[in-house]
């Protein structure tokens, strides 16, 4: 049988397929070629309990894409929720996943939750904040549903990474996003419910038949393992066209005289909070440098 890993814990990976969720040990050949089968695999597995909904994975289908943090795959888009207001935006967190997605090849979009006791002064500031920097920028409330139908139709058909700092209201925007109460795929399974596992993982929603969301672990750092101080500036999309046309070729665009991207952060064409992060990640990266040189 053929179907998509929904969760793995301890050890166990629980497979939709069929409308149903197997519980699915992988095969020790797996552990010794090194292949660790990932949220998001498609696999192919035998069952070796029916009635029990319990087999062997045989085989992870060809990737995609695979996600280093967090660790998923065959992920299509990447999706952010944050409130405007109630807990407010931090936007240093909202940027280190754009970041983060950025450079692992994904594109994002933004979405800004609870307009209905929003500022709207502040949400409109928002929105220009990272549409001036590229992305796709949405506003919603689910309270009298505004921007659900904009949501809808950007998950349609694909599988999305979200990631929901606490309080921006994800229960009710996912529950928003069905027409009826959210069907968490893995509670199907008692055995994935059980409180033993208490460390958070990443897990797949299913909004309907093609359309899938991975539910992942918050981000609170840059540690993507290979990334250096040097391929930050291509992760910030409204500095990419300006890269290399610096006075210095190898401009890193804090202290060089004839900085472009200053000149744009100075006539307002770059936000001064993007701008900010971007210093402050590029100190991160370059003290983890020092510490591992």
């Amino acid at each position: 049988m053929e179907g998509k890993i929904i969760k793995g814990i301890a050890g166990f990976y629980y497979i939709a397929s069929s409308n149903s969720i197997y519980e699915c040990k992988a095969k020790g050949a797996f552990r010794k070629d090194k292949i660790k089968p990932l949220v998001g695999d498609n696999v192919e597995f035998t069952v070796t309990d029916e009635k029990e909904k319990k087999g062997n994975i045989t085989q992870v289908l060809t990737r995609k894409n695979q996600l280093i943090r967090p660790s998923v795959s065959n992920v299509d888009q990447a999706m952010i929720v944050f409130a405007i207001k109630a807990p407010n935006p931090n936007l240093n967190l909202l940027d280190r996943f754009l970041v983060m997605m950025d450079y692992q090849g994904i594109d994002s979009i933004v979405v800004f939750n609870k307009a209905d006791i929003g500022d709207s002064e502040l949400a409109n500031s928002l929105v220009e904040t990272y549409e001036k920097a590229g992305y796709k920028v949405i506003v919603t409330s689910t309270y009298d549903n505004v921007g659900i139908d904009d949501v809808k139709k950007c998950l349609k058909g694909q599988t999305t990474v979200f990631s929901f700092p606490s309080g921006v209201g994800k229960s009710s925007l996912l529950n928003a996003l069905t027409d009826q109460s959210l069907m968490e795929t893995g509670s199907i399974s008692e055995k994935i419910g059980r409180g033993k596992h208490t460390t958070r993982h990443s897990e797949i929603f299913l909004i309907d038949s093609d359309t899938f969301v991975f539910d992942t672990p918050g981000f609170s750092s840059l540690f993507v393992q290979d990334m250096t101080k040097e391929t930050l500036k291509e992760c910030f999309p409204e500095f990419v066209e300006l890269n290399g046309t610096c006075k210095f070729n190898t401009c890193a665009h804090i202290n060089e005289p004839d900085c472009k991207v200053k000149n744009a952060l100075e006539e307002g064409r770059i936000a001064q909070s993007r701008y900010d992060n971007y210093v402050l990640f590029y100190k991160e990266l370059e003290e983890r440098e020092k510490k591992y040189d």
